[in-house]
């Protein structure tokens, strides 16, 4: 699944210039999470269009990992971007998006969280992200529905995760209004596929440069760019509740992920993911994440800049 690195980094920088050109904006602005899209999203904005037309932004709350925010402080220094950092914890407060039980019981610990996604799991024989994208897709869980943990667990923690993601993107299309600013997204292909993405949040914007590359190859570009070691091997993480990384919250990694989406999409044989260590039972949760969160993919996205699937050109 490796990718041409020129020319997919030549490709994103010529479609920066070109939307930034096309609509006559001063600069862009981008949420940067302390992960590796967003990062690597950066990096490509500053070589595209110099580091002072790029704007980044960290938004925060009480569940944010400190580590992400020494990453996104780091990384802004090693572009030579001025960082914005702004809570949104008042505003969350004010909506009362931390009072419900759910919202109170993910706030303890990331060890607690852990145990509280492990017991879903046992109980309910599927993740909570997985059980999250039926309801979305108007599957019913039949029982699951009505009962109180099921609302203390996934309900109302869904409900805080979208508030935060869904705010999260209303204050930087603000910011972007009043100083003309074009914003940018960092979603990846991976995450677009499984729908690891709030509707209408901070990860569904309409430009999108990296959403054409799977998490993999974007950590290929990142490797390309040099970005430092720290951001690379940090685990890819929601920043909304302590302790859950992507990877633990969809029960399985994303190495896995883009083989078997690589597969569905026609580019590998079963044969050969089986081969590469795939199992069965991954191919069908990744098949399942994929049809589920269909309902958060409509509307009017067009096709992304590059493209990493074997069509796509990029492919070595």
């Amino acid at each position: 699944m490796r990718i041409d690195e020129v020319r997919a980094v030549e490709g994103i920088k010529t479609y920066l210039r070109r939307v930034y050109d096309a609509n006559g904006a001063s600069g862009v602005l981008i949420g940067l999470s302390g992960g590796i899209d967003s990062t690597v999203l950066s990096a490509l904005a500053v070589q595209s269009l110099g580091k002072g037309s790029v704007h980044p932004a960290y938004l925060y709350d009480q569940h944010s990992e400190q580590t992400l925010r020494r990453n996104a402080r780091r990384i802004s220094a090693w572009l030579g971007l001025e960082l914005e950092e702004k809570s949104i914890e008042p505003a969350m407060r004010k909506m009362g998006v931390y009072d419900s039980i759910g919202m109170r019981m993910t706030s303890f610990s990331g060890l607690f969280n852990l145990m509280l996604h492990q017991t879903y799991r046992f109980i309910f024989r599927e993740s909570p992200f997985l059980s999250s994208l039926r309801l979305g897709s108007a599957e019913s869980l039949t029982e699951n529905l009505g009962s109180p943990g099921f609302r203390a667990i996934i309900r109302q923690p869904e409900s805080g995760l979208n508030a935060r993601a869904i705010y999260r993107r209303q204050v930087l299309e603000v910011k972007a209004r009043e100083l003309n600013l074009l914003l940018l997204g960092a979603a990846n292909r991976s995450e677009w596929f499984i729908g690891w993405f709030v509707k209408d949040g901070i990860d569904d914007l309409t430009i999108q440069p990296l959403r054409g590359l799977y998490k993999t190859q974007i950590r290929q570009l990142a490797a390309f760019l040099g970005v430092p070691a720290g951001v690379v091997e940090q685990a890819p993480s929601p920043d909304m509740m302590k302790g859950i990384s992507d990877e633990f919250a969809l029960g399985i990694r994303y190495s896995k992920i883009d083989l078997v989406l690589d597969y569905l999409e026609g580019g590998l044989s079963k044969e050969s993911i089986l081969a590469a260590g795939s199992t069965e039972k991954e191919i069908h949760l990744v098949q399942e994440m994929k049809r589920h969160s269909e309902w958060k993919r409509a509307g009017t996205q067009g096709p992304p800049p590059v493209n990493g699937s074997l069509p796509g050109g990029l492919r070595l």
